[in-house]
């Protein structure tokens, strides 16, 4: 996951780094507003894009799955709640023994109006230097926050159908997106989620994407992808996401939709090509345009 471009200024919210002024402006709003929102009782927002670091305090962490873990940091009050808006995520950094930063994006992946802690889903990786820091800290360690960095700003019923598309780790801003849109009552859209792993233990949020599935049989659909099955008992599909399977399951690009797209460097290349970088989207490449989709209908993140 990182960051994104976007080219639809109706759509889109406007890149993270937008300039010292208008971060002014918004700083000193938020700043202004404070007491009237503390008044009407509102929960206090932690992060509230002023790009200040704040340390947050690990309260407990454990295994997802083979490779993956769940971390909990505890917001600075209880009655607290992050700030983060749907589509958005959050910086992450600490200082190496040499002083140097080490900076890196996730998706908060609990609820958005949770009060007084945030959670993380991290997957290790062989000589990440986050995930190895990460997978060190303990209960009372702290870790560095910053943001939001708004990704895409999500309005109710802009499309007839989603297309979520991810590969491992790259489902934590495809859960954010599904989560919010199948717990919002006036929220029509219909969602299809395509997820890959490498086998069914390596599935990641499994138990809360069945729970959605089964709440809303309507409106979401969930079907699983693995490398391999070692049991020989897995209820999904045994291969890839390819070309073939999403020209005949996906919404097409004449239709009113869009496909979210997130996960490993593979995954990418087969079906979206990369990001050209943290902040621009990059070239549409590889089955969605091979399908027809145009570069506004595809998001990266």
């Amino acid at each position: 996951m990182s960051f994104a471009r976007f080219a639809r200024p109706t759509q889109r919210i406007l890149p993270y780094a937008i300039g010292a002024i208008a971060v002014g402006v918004g700083a000193t709003y938020l700043s202004s507003s404070w007491n009237a929102s503390t008044v009407r009782n509102e929960n206090p927002k932690v992060f509230i894009g002023d790009k200040k670091w704040i340390d947050l305090e690990l309260e407990k962490v454990y295994d997802e799955s083979p490779d993956t873990k769940r971390f909990f940091f505890k917001l600075p009050s209880d009655d607290a709640v992050s700030g983060l808006t749907l589509a958005s995520a959050l910086l992450t950094k600490f200082m190496t023994p040499k002083g140097s930063p080490v900076i890196r994006p996730y998706t908060p992946v609990n609820d958005l109006e949770d009060k007084g802690y945030l959670e993380l889903v991290v997957k290790h990786y062989e000589g990440g230097k986050m995930t190895d820091h990460l997978f060190q800290l303990k209960p009372k360690d702290t870790l560095s926050f910053q943001g939001p960095i708004p990704k895409w700003q999500w309005k109710a019923n802009s499309y007839d159908t989603l297309t979520l598309i991810g590969g491992g780790s790259g489902i934590t801003p495809l859960y954010q997106l599904l989560h919010h849109i199948a717990k919002n009552p006036e929220d029509k859209t219909k969602v299809n989620l395509y997820y890959g792993s490498r086998t069914p233990n390596d599935i990641l949020l499994k138990k809360e994407l069945d729970e959605i599935q089964k709440k809303h049989p309507d409106q979401v659909k969930i079907t699983y992808f693995v490398d391999k099955d070692p049991s020989g008992k897995f209820d999904g599909n045994v291969g890839y996401i390819t070309k073939d399977f999403l020209a005949k399951n996906a919404a097409g690009p004449k239709e009113k939709t869009v496909v979210f797209v997130c996960g490993p460097p593979p995954l990418m290349d087969i079906l979206s090509g990369q990001k050209k970088s943290p902040m621009e989207q990059g070239e549409l490449t590889g089955a969605l345009k091979e399908l027809g989709f145009s570069p506004e209908q595809v998001f990266k993140f």
